[in-house]
């Protein structure tokens, strides 16, 4: 019987053609534009055919604007949204081939996003209506974690039976998340609207308990009060001895502290010096990737996992998307580390292992039923763009750091007394390097210490005080939040990036150090106040705890979505008890987040605010637009601050610039002559200007963007 082979992308349905051809030469076709593969000939012929990401999506199988809405439907994706179009052309072409077949493979990421992907096509091949049962005796499962040819041809020889608990799990989160979504963010705009107020507004199942965690921690940022404190320390050579008490509140306290230890001897009371092996850091899953990817090369964890999914598909990594730190023995970890030897940039290392013949990895805790961690599949990768080749080699080298030595380190610790006060220090020195040398994007600190033995005296250098102010707690970056999500087991491994993204795009917060607008606080106040569940991070648990009982077969798709529809009712009734008192909420937020934005005045009397791009880019424009497109580029990723004066050359307003670990002030005038200098590489200050700044630069290409963007304001 013919075969069809469905693949979530064209790149994956390339690679698996290529790998079942034989010879790397499959027979392409096409169909209203979209190629397909053939491999042998009817009656046996298999088809291997691309989806573009959800051909199918959900809606609402009714008009009505009453709240809450449960009556939903899977639909094809093109008959909702415009931006969905191009895949119609898939669609038809996976309909085309499958009128020839009679067995269908779902070939999509062996998760629950790929086999609902997969399964409804599936439906809608085999009996013309996505909302259909799959029928089990003509559907299997194509389960690989690489796309290299030996995995893809293992995959097709050791077909799974479908993964039916999976989808099940699957639709219950769409069904779910849609339902939620939906009639949280409608009973948003009916309350912002039952005020006067016009606004895309949304929140989510995790985004909700997303945007508390970020407003709990900017209350507690803007009611922080700073205190004083000194520190007593005690200088010999290189290091600094701290004075037990650590922070000390009392300055009288400090300065008896201080004369105490003045007064001597200082006392050698312990020195011991401990020989101790650190073990390398495991492989990498999902969110250690972004989070490293971010400390490292500032990447952005969305940036992280498109570039890891491109090197998946080109077959040079295993699946991304994973919770797993562990590379079980059945990968033929020997191959692949003797494989990684034809790269150049890996030859070292690789040949240090193969020389002490080191196999056996070290792992973390965490595992993933479906995939393993992430490594370099043995491929030799070519043509990488330099954040491409960046991840890269980070994912390998973490890799094969895994199978080296662990690190041998003196760990010496020092305790000083004088009249009563303690002082220590402690430091590390590196006997043998180890896996520290195979991962050259950690570095330990080292601090030679002082050569002492207890009941030595010792003089000091210098004893000295110093003060200091507290400080309110750190605002989270994205790759913070990530890992904090990920600790509170709210949201998905693949979905948290764009969990963020969202409140970004919706004007809840802002920077790259995250910072709340009043208009996200005043949404975190109004669910606070009338309906906490709505932001309720046990609630979120509970849901997807739920979901995942499906996928163990624990719990039914019918029993988790009839408990969730009755926490939506629950939640609408206080929702729509409390309507105009949340609009007012909303209302004053928004008029107080858009005054914030202001940065100055623009030449027709309207304001200067900051605006997001459909593209996320930031730049000034004209609060009355329409009828004004005066606009300005701004420094990406960066903090912006009106400084309320003007420049004397220009007679544009001035704003002082947060980027990238760099401060400093600019007008908004890319043609003015104080930035005659710019673009110079001295001076771009994170900000790629012109070396001959103009106003078409400024004005004329951001004006095309500028009306598409007036919804997509952030702040």
């Amino acid at each position: 019987m013919n075969k069809l082979i469905i693949a979530e992308k064209p790149s994956v349905a390339l690679r698996i053609a290529m790998a079942l051809s034989g010879d790397g030469r499959p027979r392409r076709s096409g169909f209203s534009g979209v190629g397909y593969y053939e491999i042998g000939s009817p009656p046996d012929a298999i088809y291997v055919v691309a989806a573009a990401g959800h051909i199918f999506t959900l809606r609402q199988k009714d008009e009505s604007k009453k709240l809450p809405v449960f009556d939903v439907e899977w639909i094809e994706a093109y008959k909702v949204h415009k931006a969905a179009y191009f895949t119609k052309k898939y669609l038809d072409a996976i309909s085309e081939v499958g009128k020839k077949c009679s067995f269908f493979i779902n070939a999509c990421d062996y998760d629950m996003e790929g086999t609902v992907i997969g399964s409804n096509i599936i439906k809608f091949l085999v009996n013309g209506n996505v909302n259909s049962e799959i029928r089990p005796g003509s559907v299997k499962r194509m389960r690989f974690s690489t796309t290299t040819n030996v995995d893809l041809i293992e995959s097709f020889n050791n077909l799974n039976d479908f993964d039916f608990s999976n989808l099940y799990a699957g639709e219950t989160r769409h069904m779910i998340d849609w339902m939620w979504g939906i009639n949280m963010s409608r009973a948003l705009m009916q309350s912002i609207a039952s005020v006067g107020v016009k606004k895309t507004l949304s929140v989510g199942r995790v985004q909700g308990p997303t945007l508390a965690i970020l407003s709990k921690r900017e209350r507690e940022i803007k009611e922080f009060k700073p205190e004083p404190y000194w520190k007593v320390f005690i200088k010999i050579g290189n290091v600094d001895f701290e004075n037990k008490r650590g922070s000390i509140m009392s300055k009288i306290d400090a300065d008896t502290a201080l004369a105490n230890t003045e007064k001597g001897p200082l006392i050698v009371k312990n020195a011991e010096t401990k020989d101790e092996l650190k073990p390398p850091f495991p492989p990498f899953d999902l969110t250690s990737l972004q989070v490293e990817a971010s400390r490292v090369f500032k990447i952005d964890p969305s940036r992280t996992l498109a570039i890891a999914q491109v090197l998946y598909e080109r077959a040079y990594i295993s699946y991304p998307r994973t919770a797993s730190q562990k590379l079980p023995y059945s990968l033929n970890l020997r191959r692949i580390i003797t494989d990684l030897a034809r790269n150049d940039k890996l030859a070292e290392p690789v040949r240090q292992l193969l020389d002490k013949q080191r196999f056996k990895p070290h792992e973390g805790p965490k595992e993933d039923e479906a995939h393993p961690a992430i490594y370099p599949t043995g491929e030799i990768p070519r043509k990488l763009n330099d954040e491409e080749e960046r991840v890269y080699l980070l994912i390998s080298k973490r890799f094969l750091s895994c199978f080296a030595e662990y690190a041998k380190i003196a760990r010496t610790t020092i305790s000083i007394e004088s009249n009563g006060e303690g002082y220590s220090a402690t430091g590390d020195e590196v006997l043998q390097e180890g896996w520290l040398s195979f991962y050259p994007y950690y570095k330990l600190k080292e601090s030679k210490m002082p050569k002492v033995s207890a009941g030595d005296k010792v003089k000091a250098d210098k004893i000295y005080l110093k003060d200091g102010m507290t400080e309110p707690p750190r605002r989270y970056t994205k790759a913070m939040l990530i890992s904090l999500l990920e600790r509170k087991n709210l949201g998905t491994k693949a979905t948290r990036s764009a969990i963020i993204d969202t409140l970004l795009n919706r004007g809840y917060i802002k920077s790259v150090s995250i910072e709340v607008t009043e208009f996200g606080m005043s949404v975190y106040n109004a669910l606070d106040k009338y309906c906490k569940e709505i932001i309720d991070e046990e609630l979120t648990r509970k849901l997807e705890s739920n979901i995942e009982e499906i996928a163990r077969s624990k719990k039914s798709e019918s029993e988790v979505i009839e408990d969730a529809k009755k926490t939506i009712s629950m939640i609408m009734g206080a929702f729509i008890k409390n309507s105009s008192e949340i609009g007012n909420e909303l209302k004053k937020g928004l008029k107080e987040t858009e005054l914030s934005s202001v940065l100055g005045t623009c030449k027709c009397g309207g304001n200067l605010v900051i605006k997001i791009s459909k593209n996320r880019k930031q730049f000034v424009g004209c609060s009355n637009w329409p009828n004004c497109n005066v606009t300005y580029p701004l420094p990406q990723y960066s903090k912006i601050i009106p400084l309320h004066k003007i420049c004397e050359l220009c007679n544009t307003p001035m704003v002082k610039v947060f980027s990238r670990g760099k401060v400093f002030q600019m007008d908004l005038d890319p043609k003015c002559e104080s930035k005659k200098d710019w673009g110079k590489k001295d001076a771009e200050h994170g900000a790629k200007l012109p070396r001959k700044p103009s106003r078409k630069s400024a004005g004329q290409k951001q004006k095309k963007q500028a009306p598409a963007s007036e919804s997509e304001e952030t702040n």
